[in-house]
């Protein structure tokens, strides 16, 4: 009798609890939902406001730091607004799976579905008031942004826009654009007007730059465009004769250049085309010293805007809330990627191959793929495959193609066989015998370069070793 009474207290107690549970979850949801709403309707209207600026010409500085904060604001808004579409749809499974177990939660359980949710609010509500902020200060910025000359362009969804332009530095093309269509203070002025971009590999420098010199006014501006390697930085004199107008040159900078001909490149450019602009491009900081104008720093992406470019380009035209698990699994990559300072080359090749095939299993098998490469370089050479590619080192991708490779960057072979790393990615069958060129990925827009890596297979190591690629040994984890 009694252990009937402590069941049948047990059964009521539990369902009381799962009651309490719903209940709390019914409340959350309901304020998730309003949240949801007005972060919408924010967010629309800041997109709004920043996709019009892009397509105007904006001399006033402060009406480009206030267009960095309202993109900033709205790329934090989208990740947001993701983060608690995907709460809300997991905690619907949660609650359907949870409706056919009555067992009473853990206590561990609710205390970590207690700091989560907390977590949440408050994140929620900083991206609210972000943009509640930047909503507040946008009416002088529209009234201002009236006045400003329209580009020729016509304005792009984000798809297109993600694939067939230049993606986000709204601050930076505004500057740059500026620095082209202005005109010398001082007529009388010897000295040229030199403006350099600094900032790391696959940053976008040359993208920001192309894209720039794409646009009518720019090039109704000068009578040529000339691109230049720093390495061969006095052939110009030879040239003199064919050289007139105002020019722009743009000076691509592998390593440091000597003062002396640095002065003597800058007077003969002053001698034979008065006027004329100069666009420094390079990784070292030091060649900022001939800059006329402040120099453009560019930096990594930001992790809300590395974030919501993966995610834009990785789901294409699919509705990313109809597979809220792909959400998930590519914020995984965005982590990943972010705290390697991952480049726009990697995201671009990674959102690439995911595109090929919307499937939670694949998706996951790729993320593991590149976690495994990654920790198995790490091991072997003791640096991130970033870095060996940089340094012009030998990469093992042996993870990525189930078969012992190793990529050597800038080592291209005519002839040789070509495959697509999301190719390889999807179906490592496609790998042909001996070696080949790996096309990591093609960029569709200006300077449209195509990123390429010789192949070679390490099968003779790996037997010499006494170790096949799919087993653990020491210093090679899988």
């Amino acid at each position: 009798m009694e252990a009937s009474i402590s069941a049948v207290t047990g059964e009521l107690v539990s369902r009381f609890i799962s009651f309490l549970m719903n209940k709390y979850h019914s409340l959350s949801q309901a304020q998730s939902e309003k949240v949801v709403d007005r972060l919408q309707h924010l967010l629309m209207r800041v997109s709004i406001v920043v996709e019009e600026a892009d397509g105007r010409y904006i001399t006033n500085s402060g009406m480009i730091l206030q267009l960095k904060m309202l993109s900033d604001a709205m790329y934090k808004g989208h990740r947001v607004l993701d983060t608690l579409r995907y709460q809300t749809l997991q905690d619907c499974a949660d609650s359907s799976s949870s409706s056919l177990h009555l067992s009473i939660p853990s206590k561990r359980s609710r205390f970590k579905t207690e700091n989560n949710d907390k977590a949440m609010r408050l994140e929620s509500e900083s991206a609210l008031e972000s943009l509640e902020v930047a909503v507040a200060n946008m009416v002088e910025f529209v009234v201002l942004l009236g006045g400003c000359e329209r580009m020729s362009r016509r304005p792009y969804d984000i798809y297109l826009y993600t694939n067939s332009f230049m993606f986000s530095r709204h601050a930076e093309k505004q500057k740059l654009m500026r620095f082209l269509l202005e005109h010398n203070d001082s007529p009388g002025d010897n000295a040229l007007a030199v403006l350099p971009i600094i900032g790391g590999g696959g940053v976008g420098k040359k993208t920001l730059v192309a894209h720039v010199c794409g646009d009518e006014q720019v090039r109704s501006r000068f009578s040529s465009i000339l691109h230049l390697n720093g390495d061969n930085l006095l052939a110009i004199l030879d040239h003199g004769r064919t050289m007139f107008g105002m020019m722009l040159v743009v000076i691509e900078f592998a390593s440091d250049v000597v003062d002396d001909d640095w002065e003597k490149f800058h007077s003969f450019l002053i001698r034979m085309s008065r006027g004329s602009k100069i666009i420094i491009i390079s990784k070292l900081k030091r060649l900022a010293r001939f800059g006329s104008a402040q120099p453009i720093f560019l930096t990594v992406l930001s992790y809300d805007e590395l974030r919501y470019l993966f995610k834009t380009l990785a789901f294409g035209s699919v509705d990313p809330a109809e597979h809220p698990q792909l959400v998930q699994i590519a914020d995984e990559f965005t982590r990943e990627l972010h705290s390697v300072r991952g480049s726009l080359v990697e995201i671009n090749v990674f959102a690439d191959a995911l595109r090929r095939n919307h499937h939670p299993r694949f998706w996951r098998c790729i993320l593991d793929k590149g976690m495994k490469m990654v920790k198995r370089n790490l091991s072997s050479h003791g640096l991130h495959p970033n870095k060996l590619i940089e340094q012009g080192r030998p990469v093992d991708i042996t993870d990525l193609a189930l078969h012992p490779l190793s990529l050597l960057p800038y080592t291209i072979k005519e002839g040789s066989p070509n495959v697509a790393l999301g190719d390889l990615l999807a179906d490592p069958s496609v790998r042909p015998e001996g070696e080949f060129t790996l096309i990591a990925w093609k960029s569709r827009i200006p300077p449209h370069r195509s990123y390429l890596h010789c192949v070679t297979s390490r099968a003779q190591d790996v037997h010499e070793s006494g170790a096949l690629p799919g087993r653990k040994r020491r210093g090679l984890p899988i």
